[in-house]
């Protein structure tokens, strides 16, 4: 059964059923202030200083293939509890999870590698024409700075997962819903789409058993380039 901190949770959020596994989420309150205020006040500047490039996106998302901006799909975060991540629509309005379902099956048994960025299905009918720049650049994860803000996610973590991708977890993958999800990790500023997603997984484990207000500042740091390089992304 998993253990869990005191932590506040979103009144609304439900927690996952999992196997017979123990998630150490433990309870740091003088680290946990300080990347909560941290995530806070980082994620309201963000929000108004991008807020001319937020309506530029939505404007490009409606003209390029309609309604609606925003794609909202649940996720699994800290202690397995679910919520409901916010990103700018990449694919057409109609698709459907089935193809990611599939590759993200084979990615984590290990019988497909990575390509055109991690847990990202390759040549994907489905995604729009500014959809394909929004996740080339990024840009398509700009609204989970609301997610941030409500507390569901911080600025460094693992990235949150899909409930389906737990069909195919091994027990010590569960380790990574030990801490907050993110934006930016260590996995995407070591190698990110080079990576196969055993290695990123991996590289979640060794965040949540590392995590640190240092480690967290030194990933920031690094996210930056990285982003401006473009590396692994899709």
């Amino acid at each position: 059964m998993a253990t869990r901190s005191a932590q506040s949770f979103p009144s609304t959020a439900s927690v996952v059923a999992l196997p017979d596994i123990t998630l150490r989420v433990r309870s740091r309150p003088g680290y946990e202030t300080l990347k909560r205020t941290i995530d806070t006040l980082g994620a309201l500047v963000l929000l108004i200083a991008l807020l001319p490039a937020f309506l530029c996106i939505a404007v490009g998302v409606v003209v390029d293939s309609g309604w609606p901006i925003f794609y909202r799909g649940e996720r699994i975060g800290r202690g397995a509890r679910t919520f409901t991540v916010l990103k700018f629509r990449s694919m057409r309005a109609d698709s459907d999870s089935s193809a990611h379902r599939e590759y993200l099956s084979q990615l984590l048994a290990g019988e497909a590698g990575a390509s055109n960025g991690l847990f990202k299905v390759p040549n994907d009918p489905r995604i729009t024409r500014v959809g394909r720049f929004l996740r080339r650049s990024s840009l398509d994860e700009l609204p989970q700075l609301v997610n941030i803000v409500r507390g569901e996610m911080s600025l460094v973590g693992p990235r949150p997962e899909v409930p389906y991708a737990l069909a195919d977890y091994e027990s010590w993958m569960y380790r990574r819903f030990e801490v907050t999800p993110g934006i930016t990790g260590l996995w995407q500023v070591s190698g990110r789409g080079r990576l196969s997603v055993r290695d990123m997984l991996r590289l979640d484990v060794e965040y949540a058993d590392r995590s640190s207000l240092g480690l967290d500042l030194g990933i920031l740091a690094r996210t930056i380039p990285a982003v401006l390089r473009g590396t692994g992304a899709g």
